[in-house]
């Protein structure tokens, strides 16, 4: 059987306070996020978070509810060209992101995951859950609190939170 989930992120600025969310439905879900990052790395997050979350149900196939396109696209599109390129865009600048990229890279290695575009703010109800509970996350985080962490996903042990840098390399220098 295939279990389903949406992700999504959330920041109050981009960057400014952050948040991210997955939601299986009510009981399951999971929700963090950083005082200050982008909306991508939110988005991004999510779904490495409930990759890890589902880690012990690996043999399930998944399908991941996102109304990304950077993160399906960077996922199901670009990742093989960056990775040949040294994680370098096309146009040679250093891809945003490495550090969650590469353990998104990770998380899906082996594992049959397939991704779903859906409009945002458009009435899904998982999207809708995610999006409430990312918002929250990072409204958490903007008043200084900690925010609603959820109960995970249910009959397997709790995950470890995922640590994530969110600083970008350096840009090399210039000879010019």
């Amino acid at each position: 059987m295939t279990l389903t989930a949406a992700a999504d992120g959330s920041a109050l600025g981009n960057p400014g306070p952050a948040g991210w969310a997955w939601v299986i439905d009510e009981q399951q879900w999971r929700a963090g996020g950083w005082p200050r990052a982008t909306n991508n790395q939110g988005e991004l997050m999510a779904v490495l978070d409930l990759l890890h979350a589902t880690a012990a149900r690996a043999d399930e196939p998944l399908r991941v509810l996102c109304d990304s396109q950077y993160v399906i696209n960077s996922v199901t599109q670009w990742m093989p060209g960056w990775k040949r390129r040294g994680w370098r865009k096309a146009d040679g600048k250093p891809v945003l992101n490495r550090e969650l990229l590469e353990q998104l890279d990770a998380a899906l290695a082996g594992r049959d995951v397939k991704f779903e575009w859906v409009k945002g703010h458009a009435g899904h109800p998982l999207n809708e859950a995610a999006d409430l509970r990312a918002r929250s996350a990072a409204t958490a985080f903007q008043a200084g609190r900690s925010p609603d962490h959820g109960p995970g996903l249910a009959d397997v042990a709790s995950a470890p939170s995922v640590e994530v840098s969110l600083e970008q390399p350096a840009a090399p220098p210039t000879l010019f």
